[in-house]
């Protein structure tokens, strides 16, 4: 199959599965959830693309930021920050905090009887894409199930990826977020594919981090693989790296303010830890 879409909701498109189905059910393992990607002009309708090809090179390119909650082998990567976590206590996910400097895509907690004593704030990002995804997922469409007549198969429009934006837009508004957890003795973990790494490390001053990560820095960058076995694609941890917020300033040249007390983030994350959120490494 030349089609560029590696996985689509959640599936690998090199394996035979029951497309139609699939498509029928719009569903995402990865949230355990309907795929929140929609066409603008079609809501109703998912769109479901989780990794291209893409490039002279091939590069297999994660596209959706949940396709990074596989086996939420992420989150067990950040429990090692979880400096005052014991024994005995709850490990708990929760998602979508604000705090000043923009929203943190999930914060991993350690807890006892429902009161935080510690928490590491995580944020995800993959590649945007520029143009369009919808004619190269139409024609997979057309190739993997009996659909005739499949709208857009045949438009000659395509896709890219916006690396310099998607990049600089995520350090800036880590460097925003990072005064603030630092000053509470907190971490911040990135968590990327190696893709995204290798160009920001290419475009952005990382002569300075530390490499492999020290515990006592409170900006860390994991980087991941993506590894493609048996026909099916798994993410693996190769590369983690650290800093400070004063590191941060110096890949970008950019000022914060961000000064909030710790009092107001618990008490937030107190109402979100449930039953729902909790999280465990077995």
């Amino acid at each position: 199959m030349n089609n560029k879409i590696l996985e689509f909701f959640g599936e690998s498109t090199r394996q035979n599965h029951s497309w139609e189905e699939i498509l029928k059910n719009q569903f995402c393992p990865f949230t355990q959830s309907k795929c929140f990607k929609v066409r603008k002009s079609t809501p109703e309708i998912s769109i479901g693309t989780c990794t291209v090809r893409y490039g002279r090179d091939s590069k297999d390119v994660l596209i959706c930021p949940h396709r990074l909650l596989e086996k939420k082998r992420v989150f067990a990567d950040c429990v090692h920050l979880l400096t005052l976590h014991e024994p005995g206590n709850e490990l708990h996910i929760v998602s979508e905090i604000s705090i000043p400097g923009g929203s943190v895509d999930y914060f991993l907690i350690s807890a006892r009887k429902g009161k935080v004593k510690d928490f590491v704030a995580i944020e995800f990002q993959t590649l945007d894409t520029t143009g369009t995804l919808w004619p190269e997922r139409q024609r997979l469409i057309k190739e993997v199930t009996n659909l005739n007549n499949v709208e857009g198969a045949d438009s000659k429009k395509t896709f890219g990826m916006n690396w310099k934006m998607t990049a600089k837009t995520i350090l800036v508004q880590l460097h925003h977020k990072i005064e603030t957890l630092e000053h509470f003795n907190k971490h911040l973990v990135l968590v990327i594919q190696d893709h995204l790494f290798n160009y920001m490390d290419s475009e952005f001053n990382f002569n300075h981090l530390s490499n492999p990560a020290l515990l006592g820095d409170s900006m860390h960058i994991h980087s991941y693989q993506l590894n493609e076995g048996n026909k099916i694609f798994e993410l693996d941890l190769i590369n983690r790296v650290s800093t400070d917020a004063e590191g941060m300033a110096k890949c970008l040249g950019l000022q914060a303010e961000a000064k909030v007390e710790l009092k107001q983030i618990i008490t937030v994350l107190e109402k979100k830890i449930s039953s729902h959120t909790l999280f465990s490494l077995i």
